[in-house]
């Protein structure tokens, strides 16, 4: 009996030592089969070589400050870069160079009432010229004209005659061009609080080479196109 127990035991020690002996086996080959999968992938993983850095640290190389260290340098920084924005969006405007110009200037209603007003001859371009011949012609026949004559009010009247004739230009030519942004841009377009038509409006009392953005044509006639 006590042969058979010591027996007994012995193979049950062999056994043990075989089941660990092929789980270290498997272990094994399951780790270079692993080493040589990530060989043919190319994921080996290298090492950093330095500490992870902590999250405070992160955070202030990451950190800006609202506030510039030095104001006064800021501030004429951010003073010449307006004015120079400014100034060649004003070049823009001079040379008629569409794609420089400011923001509002490139809206499509305002650059079709734009070259609207540019291609016909308006009353009130010539608003300014008139009315200022007509004060220095008052003033001088105030002093060479007697009181009772006649020349000063009817000059005057015949400046009252040329706004009245500037009023109707202008209304006629809104019109027009109203019925056209419409027809084109839909009824948005002279809706937006009046803004093309004031727009369109001042730019028709201008004198035509003074007028900023410059006509994109030299000479009148030059109509945009109307949507069929």
């Amino acid at each position: 009996m006590k042969r058979n127990e010591k027996n007994s035991s012995k193979n049950a020690n062999t056994a043990d030592s075989a089941a660990a002996a092929n789980a270290d086996a498997e272990n094994g080959s399951k780790a270079e089969n692993s080493k040589t999968n990530n060989r043919t992938n190319g994921k080996t993983t290298a090492k950093k070589g330095r500490p992870t850095p902590k999250r405070k640290d992160a955070q202030a190389a990451n950190f800006t400050p609202l506030v510039p260290p030095d104001r006064k340098a800021a501030r004429k920084a951010a003073k010449a870069k307006a004015r120079a924005r400014q100034n060649a969006e004003y070049e823009a405007m001079e040379s008629g160079d569409l794609n420089k110009m400011p923001e509002s200037e490139r809206i499509p209603e305002r650059v079709y009432a734009r070259d609207f007003v540019d291609a016909r001859l308006n009353a009130g371009e010539f608003f300014l010229p008139v009315a200022g011949v007509v004060m220095i012609s008052v003033m001088i026949m105030s002093h060479f004209v007697s009181e009772n004559s006649i020349i000063p009010l009817a000059t005057i009247a015949i400046l009252y005659a040329y706004i009245l004739a500037v009023i109707i230009d202008v209304c006629f030519m809104w019109r027009k061009l109203r019925k056209q942004l419409i027809s084109r841009f839909g009824e948005e377009s002279v809706s937006k609080r009046g803004r093309v038509r004031w727009y369109a409006c001042s730019r028709a009392l201008q004198i035509r080479r003074w007028r900023l953005p410059k006509p994109r044509y030299d000479k009148r006639g030059h109509y945009p196109e109307r949507e069929k």
